[in-house]
Parts: structure tokens; sequence; C-alpha cells
């Protein structure tokens, strides 16, 4: 079993920052891809970057510039840098961690920004 757990939301202006990390344990396999997913209110969930066990990462439009995503593979951890943030960022943030058709779930942490 492999377990995730998300900190580092909380309320912030637009404008501001936030650090997101996600720490794994259990079984973990490698090599392995680790995703960030938000979903706001009355969305769908959408996935925001991915960063696989090689450091390669990927970033959704809508944050891109913004966002820095990295990961910290002796800690097992992944971070979630968050810059300039806007309201429409307000969002449920879960962590993901997949392998072929295997993937586990964080249980989620709130960012919500004020304007």
């Amino acid at each position: 079993q492999v377990q995730l757990v998300e900190s580092g939301g909380g309320l912030v202006q637009a404008g501001g920052s936030l650090r997101l990390s996600c720490a794994a344990s259990g079984n973990i396999f490698s090599p392995n891809t680790m995703r960030w997913y938000r979903q706001a209110p009355g969305k769908t969930r959408e996935v925001i970057a991915g960063i696989t066990s090689f450091g390669r990462a990927n970033y959704a439009d809508s944050v891109i510039g913004r966002f820095t995503i990295s990961r910290d593979n002796a800690k097992n951890t992944m971070y979630l840098q968050m810059n300039s943030l806007k309201p429409e960022d307000t969002a449920d943030y879960y962590c993901n961690l997949s392998w072929g058709s295997t993937n586990y779930w964080g249980q989620g942490t709130q960012v919500t920004v004020s304007s």
C-alpha cells in the first residue's frame, strides 16, 4: 500500500505564494510519475503539473510560468511552488503517484485565493 499526504494549503491573497508538499510512503515502485491535480467547486478535476523520477516536468497552460513542480526522490516528496496566485486558482489540490496502470491519490489540501 502507498500513502500520499498533501500539506501547505491555506488562504492567500491574489498575487501571493504558497508551496504545496506531497509526502509518499509505502511500497513505492520506481521509476514513476507524480502529478498535481485540482478541482474547484462545480468543476471537473484537472491535471496541473507532472514530474517523472528523472525530473521531466510538464504544466497545464493555466499555470505555466507561475507554478513550478519539483521532487526529491530520496525523501519521496513532491512539491508545487505556486506564485502569482489568482482567485481562479482556488480549488482542492490533490497529489497523484502512478506507474503503469497503478495509481494512488492523496486526501487533498484546500487552496483559497482571495481578491
